[in-house]
């Protein structure tokens, strides 16, 4: 596959996914040309090397290999529909919370190659995570070079049941906000304990980030890792006594992911 990527879309989700592909060295800025109608984002785009076009009958290509929709969902029916000239060579991504493989297919014709690609806000310092799920129309060759290209912007997962991204949403792509809640959570109870503010905050954020990374980088499972920290009858143990009985946090994350699930299914309508 070659490296013509027309990229449609530059805002903070696409601006930033586009840096990290850079700075990897994934494509070069002569491979990205970039659709923005917004002045100032292109001027920004434009400032990283890549060619720039307001509307997609200014683009120095008719052909790419790789077509990213990097819009708002409401603004697909209005955007997608361009771009179908590129049907025939081109696969066609989609990073729009919601929007499903058909709907691009209606837009683009059936036999167009679609990926859709869920990512959350921290692929926007290249520690995302990506779940992506293709139609039968994408190459096998394809779907490695989107993986390598996604890899810059974090972890890549791929499933095969669409049906299973409205999960995906519940966890990964709305899950960072209930790690934010729950630093603004334990900051406050930091405070509420004695602790300045900013001391509070500190402690809250670092302990989750720290946390996190020996999670990841450990090898060991997260329960294994809770244990270790827990000695019997000590002070860990005392809160966990609060958020493990009865399976209290358990059932509240269960509760918000599944009421974030049905949400999306719901917008998905």
């Amino acid at each position: 596959m070659g490296k013509r990527v027309v990229l449609v879309g530059c805002g903070n989700m696409g601006y930033a996914m586009m840096k990290g592909w850079l700075a990897a060295g994934k494509l070069s800025a002569a491979d990205i040309s970039v659709v923005e109608p917004n002045e100032e984002l292109r001027a920004r785009a434009a400032d990283c090397g890549v060619s720039v076009a307001a509307q997609p009958d200014a683009l120095p290509w008719k052909e790419a290999d790789l077509v990213i929709f990097a819009v708002k969902p409401q603004m697909i029916h209005q955007v997608v529909p361009d771009y179908r000239s590129f049907a025939p060579g081109a696969t066609f991504l989609s990073v729009a919370a919601g929007a499903g493989i058909s709907l691009f297919e209606a837009l683009l014709g059936h036999n167009a190659a679609v990926i859709r690609c869920m990512p959350n806000t921290p692929a926007a310092i290249g520690k995302g995570m990506l779940v992506i799920v293709s139609n039968g129309n994408v190459r096998p060759q394809t779907k490695e070079f989107v993986n390598e290209l996604l890899a810059a912007n974090g972890a890549v997962a791929t499933i095969e049941d669409e049906s299973l991204m409205d999960a995906v949403t519940a966890v990964s792509g709305s899950g960072p906000a209930y790690v934010f809640h729950f630093i603004e959570c334990l900051t406050a109870a930091g405070e509420r304990a004695g602790l300045p503010s900013q001391t509070a905050k500190q402690l809250a954020m670092q302990t989750v980030y720290g946390a996190a990374v020996l999670a990841k980088e450990s090898g060991e499972e997260p329960g294994k890792l809770r244990e270790q920290v827990t000695s019997p009858n000590g002070t860990t143990a005392a809160a966990l006594n609060v958020l493990m009985g009865e399976e209290r946090l358990q059932r509240l994350l269960g509760e918000a992911v599944e009421a974030a699930r049905q949400r999306s299914i719901e917008l998905g309508k």
